[in-house]
């Protein structure tokens, strides 16, 4: 089986409202700055970019 010691459960926030969003997957081996990636907030109810939380 794979081993799952690289990935790392990240909370993405939106960068306009601050709202969290669901957590995602990320490999801390290949990016280890922060993820930006466009994600869509409900709260706003668009599609937005979405940053890594602290």
């Amino acid at each position: 089986m794979a081993k799952k010691e690289n990935r790392s459960e990240v909370t993405m926030r939106c960068s306009v409202c601050g709202f969290q969003l669901r957590p995602v997957s990320k490999n801390k081996k290949n990016t280890p700055d922060r993820l930006e990636i466009n994600r869509y907030c409900p709260k706003c109810r668009k599609t937005q970019i979405a940053k890594e939380k602290k």
